[in-house]
């Protein structure tokens, strides 16, 4: 397994007030028709449509200038075993802070629907991020925070929302690295949707 390591400096987090998950029928996007903050609702809603989504926890307390090897390692057993299970050939850090270069170009390209060729998979060692899944002319409002996993299936149409002020650092796996290119839909359903602010 090849790890790579990307990452930018972290500094203050966004604050986001909600259920961590809202679903949404795609056609009334200010009422949603279920939300909850329970873990155990939250899996079942998401791996009743295929979307894999769990709780990790670290036996050791990550600081906040834990280097990328000190996240790795804080993570190896549930790395190893989730590689073991799924194939990933790369394994990488993604860091982001409020003052990161292009957050703003980077927030508006990932917050258009679009899919991948591969699944999308990403756990979050600290901050936040909201996941938009379009399903079945649903839209699952999905808020990741410290611990949570998620994994998008290949080719489910979604979006992601950093935030303006974005703060995250996650752990993302590939099988291939291509496959997470982006293939934007073109719909403008995302703009209907309210923002991670």
């Amino acid at each position: 397994m090849r790890l790579l390591l990307l990452y930018f400096i972290c500094l203050t987090a966004s604050v986001f007030s909600t259920d961590k998950l809202r679903v949404y029928d795609d056609s009334i996007p200010d009422k949603p028709i279920f939300s909850t903050s329970e873990h155990t609702q939250i899996t079942k809603q998401l791996n009743a449509i295929g979307v894999r989504f769990e709780q990790w926890e670290t036996n050791h307390p990550l600081i906040a200038e834990a280097t990328p090897e000190d996240v790795f390692d804080a993570y190896r057993k549930d790395i190893d075993r989730l590689v073991q299970e799924n194939g990933y050939r790369t394994v990488d850090i993604v860091r982001m802070s409020p003052d990161a270069p292009k957050k703003k170009e980077l927030r508006n390209k990932f917050f258009n629907e679009h899919t991948h060729t591969e699944d999308e998979v990403r756990l979050f060692v600290e901050g936040s991020g909201l996941f938009y899944l379009h399903y079945q002319k649903k839209v699952f409002l999905v808020l990741c925070e410290k611990g949570d996993l998620i994994s998008i299936p290949a080719y489910y149409a979604h979006w992601f929302d950093m935030g303006e002020a974005p703060f995250f650092t996650a752990i993302r796996f590939f099988t291939d690295p291509s496959g997470w290119v982006a293939q934007f839909t073109e719909s403008p359903i995302a703009e209907q949707f309210p923002r991670y602010e």
